[in-house]
């Protein structure tokens, strides 16, 4: 025991009704014991257990907090004062921590791992259905870029229009900013409807002149498409649209990586961004 870490960790909780006071754990924070320059914060990555208690809850907001609150508690302040004071801000009493409590850690990555699997997301007596589609693509980039431990410094569900026009509705799934180059990743599904491949082709060039007005920065916009044999490895017709829908894109100067090219390039994020 003597080469663990001393740690302690926070539960951070949606409480929807305060009267009823009844809620769902939702995230874990963890630090080294008295060092806030090591907190990681991490958000559940399955809503249903939140929607099953409050239908109408946002979830969208919820996952926004998750990064904001890493910001927060890594640049700076005492304590868990700034948390405290976003979580009042943000959502009012809706999401409540607990108080620290001690833990003993071989490592804090993995400390983090088994505070999720015991107070958020308790092992399933159902397997799930694995994730397919864009969904399954999301849910392979963020895992890529957690275990690079780098998503909670990536921006999230990066709003076009800050960089296209008032009311355009696209949101990219993420990035980050290494110097004079903004990098971000949208996910693709070219599993039938091409219809997303051809609007983030033609939307590709409105971005980067307004990531070069606005950011006065390079924008290198990845997409990121299932591998074609994952598709339907003995179709010729699915092949066909595959290739057009990675061709498309690549013609208007996007980068095209399969989930398998994922580790890489949260390797490389990880190195630019120097953790």
């Amino acid at each position: 025991m003597a080469d663990r870490i001393p740690c302690e960790f926070m539960l951070l909780r949606y409480v929807p009704d305060a009267v009823k006071n009844e809620f769902v754990n939702i995230g874990v924070m963890l630090r080294e014991a008295g060092r806030v320059d090591t907190t990681q914060v991490r958000f559940t990555r399955d809503w249903s257990r939140v929607r099953c208690m409050d239908p109408d809850a946002d979830t969208a907001l919820l996952e926004s907090m998750e990064a904001e609150l890493a910001t927060r508690v890594r640049d700076g302040g005492s304590g868990s004062k700034p948390v405290l004071q976003l979580l009042e801000e943000s959502l009012s009493t809706s999401v409540q921590m607990t108080e620290a409590r001690g833990s003993l850690a071989v490592s804090v990555p993995a400390e983090m791992e088994q505070l999720m699997r015991m107070y958020v997301e308790p092992l399933r007596e159902k397997v799930s259905r694995k994730k397919s589609g864009r969904a399954g693509i999301v849910a392979t980039m963020r895992s890529e870029f957690e275990r690079a431990g780098v998503w909670p410094l990536l921006r999230k569900r990066i709003a076009a229009s800050q960089y296209t026009r008032p009311g355009d509705p696209l949101k990219l799934d993420c990035g980050y900013r290494p110097n004079g180059v903004i990098r971000m990743f949208q996910a693709v599904s070219l599993d039938g409807d091409l219809e997303a491949a051809k609007v983030l082709a033609f939307a590709s060039q409105k971005l980067r002149e307004g990531v070069q007005r606005v950011e006065n920065a390079t924008l290198d916009l990845a997409a990121v498409v299932e591998p074609l044999r994952s598709i339907a490895p003995e179709s010729g017709e699915a092949e066909e649209r595959y290739r057009f829908g990675v061709e498309t894109m690549e013609e208007w100067g996007l980068r095209v990586l399969t989930t398998n090219d994922l580790s890489r390039a949260a390797e490389t994020a990880r190195k630019e961004l120097r953790v």
